[in-house]
């Protein structure tokens, strides 16, 4: 599984046209961002660490529509990108993730 982080107006688009170029920052750069497991709750604390009403969306990469690439990114790490729109019907699961003191609350059964 891979996931991406939905801010609340950005799904709402989602469910509503059915797909998405992604988040202003996965328009100017031309691929959607996604993120393993292990980089995920990194992801959310440096580009969502304040922010509050997110989905967390889950996506199977073996079964996931478009030119699906691993590159290098932050410190080196292979992060998978999608050069494609993001498609709803694509997706295996959402869910809400909540922002806690501590910071947000990842859903335990992330694999």
């Amino acid at each position: 599984m891979i996931y991406k982080i939905l801010r609340s107006d950005e799904w709402a688009a989602l469910q509503a046209q059915g797909e998405t170029k992604g988040a202003p920052i996965d328009v100017a750069d031309g691929y959607v961002h996604f993120s393993t497991a292990e980089q995920v709750r990194e992801t959310a604390a440096k580009h969502f660490a304040d922010v509050d009403g997110l989905m967390l969306l889950a996506y199977d990469e073996s079964t996931l529509t478009g030119d699906l690439r691993w590159e290098p990114s932050r410190g080196g790490a292979l992060f998978p990108h999608l050069y494609g729109p993001l498609r709803l019907s694509d997706m295996v699961w959402a869910k809400p993730l909540p922002l806690e003191a501590s910071g947000h609350a990842f859903p335990d059964d992330l694999t």
